[in-house]
């Protein structure tokens, strides 16, 4: 099965919709009050992330100088193989919502194969800064600045669940 240009499938309608549920939330009074809120409310956490996730990651995760030194490399170079996965998920998410015909049984296998690459690539980009966080932080900080990123992909994930049907 071929998939579109990438580049083609990016420019479309459906990147901007996807980005769109990701972020898409009104400004919260626990941002303002606090830029490190609690990480257990999942709209203040959206916010958060919404308006600076850098800020409220160091605001969070309270990095000394030389610390932020070691980490934001780290942490541009995994957000960048981030985008790489969810790039990748968007060709084929597209590829499901623009479907005009009746999704066969081997289209259908080549996009959940197509969806498992996309996770497992995401998931060896976390395991790859899990390794170099552990490296250049204290453990403690490292293990939080961890559970704060897949507390923030869950939510992002959760919001670009509730936007894709079910494959009929």
């Amino acid at each position: 099965m071929a998939f579109p240009n990438e580049k083609d499938v990016v420019m479309t309608n459906l990147l901007p919709a996807l980005m769109f549920a990701i972020v898409s939330v009104a400004a919260s009074p626990a941002w303002a009050a606090d830029p490190s809120a609690d990480v257990t409310d999942l709209q203040a956490l959206r916010n958060a992330v919404k308006t600076d996730k850098k800020a409220f990651i160091a605001a969070t995760v309270h990095l000394t100088p030389d610390e932020e030194k070691k980490f934001w490399p780290i942490y541009d170079a995994y957000q960048r193989s981030v985008e790489r996965s969810n790039r990748r998920r968007v060709v084929v998410l597209e590829q499901l919502i623009s479907r005009e015909q009746q999704i066969t049984d081997l289209y259908a296998k080549n996009l959940a194969n197509e969806l498992i690459a996309s996770d497992e690539a995401e998931v060896k980009a976390r395991r790859t800064m899990q390794n170099r966080m552990l490296r250049a932080l204290p453990a403690r900080k490292a293990a939080r600045y961890m559970q704060l990123e897949s507390k923030i992909r869950a939510a992002q994930e959760y919001d670009i669940a509730a936007t894709i049907p079910l494959i009929d």
